[in-house]
């Protein structure tokens, strides 16, 4: 399946079309390109020959989200704090990863300055207000993840602390978001939720306590995402995934 989307022709068509208009320029902005990142940073670790081959294949889009970024983040006043696609923090933070993965200091540099940019002032994030009921990202832990990546060990300890206390002192009460209707669309974005909580808080190494929480939230809705309704089952693989991935 992979040999057959990915080829260079399809590619060439997806960039012909992110390249149109001023419309389709913004196609997927930013929740769809974290993922081609994503992808194009695990074809570059995984030691295969058809790895080599699809990389190749997918790395003029790779290339042209990179200019994309490059172009928006200037413009981009303020960060994008929800708990679905556009989150800005979600975004860098996969892109983050593959521009250290590709080792491109540019685009990692420019992340960076705007991961800096838009939260370093952050405190006290109001986390006893999530989720909203369709989110499938945790504004609060998302941000964790991303200045994580762009801080030293000294600045993140700080700065966490002052952003999220109570996750640091153990006083955090944090449920796994529930899901009463897994056949709609909307509703089962909680299940993903429960995944992105856990990849955030897997990536705390040394907090054992941020790991409990994260340990619930997998195996809440680990057994559900199999239940046979595409609403859910179409994507919520890539998630718990990458949740068992993070906490390696």
């Amino acid at each position: 399946m992979l040999m057959q989307n990915l080829t260079a022709e399809n590619i060439g068509k997806e960039v012909a079309y992110f390249s149109m208009n001023d419309l389709t320029k913004s196609f997927e902005r930013t929740y769809g390109w974290a993922w081609i990142f994503k992808l194009q940073e695990e074809l570059l670790t995984w030691e295969n020959e058809v790895a080599i081959q699809l990389y190749n294949n997918l790395q003029p889009l790779a290339d042209h989200l990179v200019k994309s970024y490059k172009d928006y983040l200037p413009k981009l006043v303020y960060p994008i704090r929800v708990g679905e696609h556009s989150n800005t923090a979600f975004g860098l933070s996969f892109a983050y990863d593959y521009a250290i993965a590709v080792d491109d200091k540019a685009f990692a540099k420019i992340i960076k300055e705007s991961a800096l940019r838009f939260y370093s002032n952050d405190k006290n994030c109001p986390i006893s207000w999530e989720p909203s009921g369709y989110d499938f990202l945790s504004p609060c832990l998302q941000e964790i993840d991303i200045m994580r990546k762009v801080l030293s060990d000294s600045e993140f300890d700080k700065w966490s602390y002052s952003f999220l206390p109570e996750l640091f002192n153990n006083s955090l009460d944090l449920e796994p978001g529930k899901v009463v209707d897994r056949s709609d669309g909307k509703l089962v974005h909680l299940d993903g939720l429960n995944f992105s909580r856990a990849w955030c808080l897997y990536s705390l190494r040394e907090n054992d306590f941020a790991h409990s929480i994260a340990n619930e939230h997998l195996e809440y809705s680990l057994s559900k995402i199999a239940d046979g309704d595409y609403a859910g089952q179409h994507w919520l693989a890539s998630f718990a995934l990458y949740a068992f991935k993070s906490k390696k």
